[in-house]
Parts: C-alpha cells; sequence; structure tokens
C-alpha cells in the first residue's frame, strides 16, 4: 500500500469517527430536549419513549468504539491522528452517559406519574437550553480542533451551577415552607442535578478536544481558574 493510499484510507477512516461523533450528538442533544419537554408536560407516555430511544444511543456508542479500534489496529495512526481517535473514544461514553441522564429525566417524570409541578419551571428549562449550547459548541470545537472554543465552552458551566444552585435554594425554601410538597421537590432537584452532570460531562468532552490538539490532557476546570 502507497503512503498517498494508506494516508486517504486513513482520512476516509477519521471523517467516518466524525461523522459518528456528530450523529451521537445530535440524538444526545434530541434526547435532552425530549426529556426536559416530557416533563414540562408531565407526558409519562412520552417519557417511556424517551427511556426506550436510549438503547440506540448504547448501540451507537458501540460501533464508534469498535470503528475507533478497527482503525487503530489496521492504519497504525500516529501523533494527533492517533489522539483524535483516543478522544473519540472517550467523547462516545461520555455522550452515552449524558443520554442516560436525559433518561433519568424522563424516568422521574414517570414517577411523578403526571402530578402538577409545585411552581412553573423556569430554571429548568434554562438549563436544558445552557447545555444543549454548549453540547453545539464542543461539537464544533471538536470538529475545528479549536482549542479556544473549547475552553470557553468549559466555562459556561459555571452558568450551569449557578442555575443549580438557584434551584436548590429555591425548593429547599419551598420544602421548608410546606411539608406536603417535598416529594415533587425533591423530584425536580433531581432533574436539575442530571442536568448539571450533563454540564460536567460537556466540559469532559472539551477536555479531549484540547487534547487533541496539543496532546495535553488535564483538568480543565484547573487551567481555565483565574491565575490558573
Amino acid at each position: 500500500m502507497t503512503g498517498t493510499h494508506a494516508r486517504k484510507l486513513l482520512d476516509e477512516n477519521l471523517s467516518t469517527i466524525q461523522d459518528g461523533i456528530l450523529r451521537m450528538g445530535s440524538m444526545v442533544e434530541e434526547q435532552i430536549k425530549r426529556a426536559v419537554h416530557v416533563l414540562k408536560e408531565r407526558d409519562v407516555n412520552m417519557a417511556r419513549q424517551v427511556v426506550e430511544a436510549d438503547d440506540r444511543v448504547d448501540q451507537l456508542r458501540y460501533r464508534l468504539e469498535a470503528e475507533c479500534l478497527r482503525t487503530i489496529a489496521t492504519q497504525q495512526p500516529a501523533a494527533r491522528d492517533l489522539r483524535r481517535i483516543i478522544a473519540a473514544m472517550h467523547m462516545a461514553v461520555e455522550m452515552e452517559r449524558m443520554a442516560d441522564h436525559a433518561t433519568g429525566i424522563a424516568e422521574i417524570t414517570i414517577r411523578m406519574g403526571g402530578e402538577p409541578h409545585i411552581k412553573p419551571l423556569i430554571d429548568i428549562p434554562r438549563m436544558q437550553e445552557v447545555v444543549v449550547e454548549m453540547l453545539n459548541g464542543v461539537l464544533d470545537a471538536y470538529v475545528k480542533t479549536d482549542v479556544a472554543l473549547a475552553q470557553a465552552v468549559a466555562k459556561r458551566d459555571d452558568e450551569m451551577d449557578a442555575l443549580y444552585n438557584q434551584i436548590l435554594r429555591e425548593l429547599l425554601t419551598y420544602m421548608m415552607a410546606d411539608s406536603k410538597i417535598v416529594s415533587r421537590a425533591t423530584y425536580l432537584l433531581w432533574v436539575a442535578h442530571n442536568l448539571e452532570r450533563i454540564g460536567d460531562r460537556v466540559t469532559n468532552l472539551c477536555e479531549r478536544v484540547i487534547f487533541t490538539a496539543t496532546g495535553e490532557l488535564s483538568d480543565i476546570q484547573d487551567s481555565t481558574a483565574v491565575g490558573g
């Protein structure tokens, strides 16, 4: 096999892997949006559909991992190409876990059984919007191997933490005022926690994008901290 042909084949494999990561990201985005939508609408039947759809994300993760391993074994990539493949494997795992968190939100909706919310949902949908924007941003950074963009996306996790803490304080206030709504407030707190964890996992994706570009893997929160 000539060097030119080998490079072309590797590029095709890398493109296949990238397409798979983007497709998985799209699936995960849809799961997150649907999970929060069914929560808002208290739609138990649609929540079950969200839970069932999680299997498709799992299957894509396994196919991506198999493609990555096959490419490493047959093409023997080096330097940035190898880092890109390794990063993709880790990203597939992280996104599969994001989908698990979305499934957790749908399962909470099922457990609530259509009970009315204790208050209009404002901050939880906002958390969903921010984390979806973060996911889209890091996938863009992944395609472009853009370190600055990955770092900017990671910084937005502070927004997620602030929203989560705001929800926590508000729900605790509701629970102290009325013991009858403790279980419903707790469900919403679990939802917010799942969204906060998705934000953390997007930050992990940002770290992998930076690793691809630089070969360095570190806690991005440390590297982007003031004075860090």
